[in-house]
């Protein structure tokens, strides 16, 4: 019984523990950025493909081993270019982890109450128009983008680069308004852009409920580190939506502390 439990043949190190820690956190990660999108679908795809091609092979089924052969031969750039939009934003969030997490950490040790009067003056105009727009229920949607791609944006809206103003996001959603269609791109403290048109998500399994702003602003959140603010014409819930999922019908409380912990 002893022998049976003996497991010294594992011989474990340290290393070895961090190797695995490691592994499980990027594994994690990656878990996090497919979880709810049409991507698992395409990897549990990819899973059957390969498991096939296992059996077939060993069965001696050549005509089929082969067919199944050329797609596991190009798998991995064939998993690069499935899952490019994917994999672009798994290096933006190390990257955005690393660089600008850090760099905030030190800043809000040595400058604490500084840093959040100054976060919530940056906020608070959007906080006082998103009231006034779920008043009215005004449709609008706020993307809020740590980097901001000018060819991306500006090629499907319209330049604006203005201070951020309660008064000009209102004019901007307001319906009679030329912009009021598309999203209104906030980066660097100011608004960039209006009117500019997003990518849809691609996840298939949303409530049916769910309008193009919202579907526009789950999809930019999918295809990069931006978060996006969404207020429903029909109800005037506000939903935020960050790394391809969405919180709906949340309070100003909640939007407070959104808005302080993602945009700085």
């Amino acid at each position: 019984m002893m022998d049976f439990l003996d497991f010294s043949f594992l011989k474990l190190t340290v290393l070895d523990l961090v190797d695995m820690l490691l592994v499980a956190i990027i594994v994690y990660y990656i878990y996090n950025l497919i979880r709810g999108t049409i991507a698992v679908n395409i990897f549990v795809g990819f899973l059957i493909i390969y498991f096939l091609y296992f059996i077939t092979e060993n069965l001696k089924m050549k005509l089929l081993s082969g067919i199944l052969g050329s797609f596991v031969s190009v798998g991995f750039i064939a998993l690069i270019v499935v899952f490019q939009q994917e994999i672009r934003r798994f290096l933006l969030t190390i990257g955005k982890n690393i660089s600008l997490r850090n760099k905030s950490w030190l800043k809000y040790l040595f400058k604490r109450e500084e840093l959040e009067k100054d976060n919530m003056a940056k906020i608070k105009p959007i906080i006082d128009a998103c009231k006034t727009m779920k008043k009215t229920r005004t449709g609008a949607l706020i993307v809020f983008a740590k980097y901001f791609d000018q060819d991306a944006f500006v090629n499907s809206g319209e330049m604006i680069d203005s201070k951020i103003s309660k008064r000009l996001l209102e004019s901007i959603f307001q319906k009679n308004s030329p912009l009021h269609d598309g999203a209104v791109i906030i980066s660097e403290n100011k608004i960039k852009s209006a009117s500019c048109i997003l990518p849809l998500t691609e996840n298939d399994k949303l409530p049916a409920h769910f309008g193009l702003r919202h579907r526009a602003g789950l999809g930019v959140s999918e295809s990069s580190d931006a978060t996006a603010l969404i207020i429903s014409e029909e109800t005037g819930e506000i939903a935020y939506a960050q790394q391809g999922r969405v919180k709906m019908n949340i309070s100003f409380t909640d939007l407070e502390r959104l808005l302080n912990r993602d945009f700085n």
